[in-house]
This record gives C-alpha cells, structure tokens and sequence, in this order.
C-alpha cells in the first residue's frame, strides 16, 4: 500500500493525519504544499482533485480530501 498526503504546515487537521497515520503506523510520504515548498506538489493536488484543500490523501491512487477516519481505516484495513 503506498499512502502520499498532501499537507501545509499550519494545517490543524494534517497534523492530526499525520498523527493518526504514525499511531498505526501505516508509512507515507508528506508532500507540503506550502509556497516555500515545491511547486510540484501543489500541481500534483490540483491535478488529482481539482482543489487546494488539505489535507488530501492518495491510497493507491483512491483521493480523500480532509481527514476521515472512517474511511481511512477502511481503506488502509490489512
């Protein structure tokens, strides 16, 4: 399972995302958005869904925009 969050540093809810990804200790990778960033990144999210919001995550090519638990268990269940 490859699992890539799209995030900004002052985002409450990526932060709580990355807490909940280490507690099950599910790797990712962390893509920051953020203008000091790059840019390639933010086009990425864009590119895949058509929005700026964060966080996004992509598991396998399946987008979650914002954190829902409920369906990230789902999908992340081994």
């Amino acid at each position: 399972m490859k699992i890539k969050i799209y995030t900004t540093p002052t985002c409450s809810w990526c932060k709580k995302l990355k807490e909940w990804l280490k507690k099950k200790k599910l790797p990712y990778e962390d893509c920051d958005i953020s203008e000091s960033q790059n840019k390639t990144f933010r086009d990425e999210l864009l590119d895949k869904s058509g929005q700026l919001a964060v966080p996004m995550i992509d598991i396998d090519g399946k987008i979650i925009v914002g954190f829902d638990e409920r369906l990230l268990e789902k999908l992340t269940a081994k």
